[in-house]
């Protein structure tokens, strides 16, 4: 069997005018990930990253000098969800549906709480649409299908006995776990909401199936982080 390690980026900057930027917070969470891999002995064959700096920049602090060129591959179909347009576009529409989603809206820049159950409406109803999506967005099903596709290929190009990792984000891990576990697309939504930065979702795959390992694995964020007296677990 071969090891596929979808990795959630560590915290971004939310609320600030570049979220694509990973916190003090989220560097330091990017070094524990890093003391995890070394504690357990764990090198990577291949690495692959989404274009977001956010993405390379986790890969790059936890892989610290180990992340190799010849080693790490770009792939813009593990790009996070286009969520800032979604919700520029969407939010409107479901706002002449539902007006008490206002509320939330006017305080979804300031309030990570608000903005997650804004996202929540927003995001469902994107799926809801399918390969439908308004102008300029997009479709659910071609995001979906892109990131069904790059998976197939990473498991298709590292072959067996590997160990790859996937620096990516929370739509992406959610999409991909939802896939592989043969669930609604509706169902998504559920895989998305929980994922820790930095966790660590593990895939166990050979020429004819893929399998989910473990999820959203993010014990050792709050077991290294417990023996320094930080707080190392973040939703956003």
């Amino acid at each position: 069997m071969a090891s596929i390690y979808l990795i959630r980026h560590g915290q971004a900057s939310f609320g600030t005018d570049d979220y694509d930027r990973l916190s003090e917070l989220g560097c330091r969470q990017a070094e524990v990930l890093g003391r995890y891999f070394v504690e357990r002995d764990l090198h990577f064959d291949a690495v692959y990253t989404g274009e977001l700096s956010r993405q390379r920049k986790t890969a790059a602090i936890a892989l610290a000098e180990r992340l190799s060129a010849d080693q790490h591959r770009v792939d813009a179909r593990f790009n996070e969800i286009d969520n800032a347009a979604q919700l520029e576009v969407i939010t409107p529409i479901l706002l002449e549906q539902r007006p008490e989603l206002k509320a939330w809206w006017e305080k979804a820049n300031s309030s990570s709480k608000d903005y997650q159950k804004l996202l929540e409406q927003v995001f469902n109803y994107w799926v809801a649409l399918g390969a439908d999506s308004p102008d300029g967005l997009q479709s659910w099903a071609e995001y979906a299908a892109g990131a069904r596709t790059a998976l197939a290929d990473v498991m298709r190009e590292q072959g067996p006995g590997t160990d790859t990792a996937i620096f990516t984000s929370g739509g992406t891990i959610a999409t991909i776990v939802a896939h592989v576990l043969g669930a609604d697309d509706q169902a998504t939504y559920q895989f998305y909401e929980p994922v820790i930065n930095c966790s660590v979702t593990h895939l166990l795959y050979n020429t004819n199936k893929v399998s989910l390992s473990y999820y959203n694995d993010h014990s050792f964020l709050d077991v290294l982080g417990r023996q320094n007296g930080e707080a190392l677990i973040t939703y956003r």
